[in-house]
């Protein structure tokens, strides 16, 4: 029998809504003072259940792209992914597709 935490959950109810903040909008372009390297990235408050595995399967279902890494942080507002793309994939189209930019 599996474990709670290794349950199954539904690709659609991981992900529960993008977070907006201006540093978050930074870090979807990434900023001039590390020329640009340190963007391409989402954040998203997630599931508190849900492992980076299944944020990972979750993100690249949804929106069709390849996910090279996710970090996750424990806020008294929710656990939040912050989502980091493969190359190639751009962070800043996705967030025009969900209404953030």
């Amino acid at each position: 029998m599996p474990s709670a935490s290794r349950k199954k959950i539904d690709e659609y109810s991981v992900l529960i809504h993008p977070y907006v903040t201006e540093k978050t909008m930074n870090a979807m372009s990434g900023t001039s003072r590390q020329n640009l390297r340190d963007g391409n990235r989402l954040e998203f408050v997630v599931r508190m259940e849900a492992t980076k595995g299944q944020i990972k399967e979750a993100f690249e279902k949804r929106f069709e792209v390849k996910v090279d890494k996710v970090n996750v942080k424990i806020r008294s507002d929710g656990k939040h992914a912050i989502i980091k793309l493969k190359e190639g994939f751009s962070a800043e189209d996705i967030g025009v597709r969900i209404g953030v930019i």
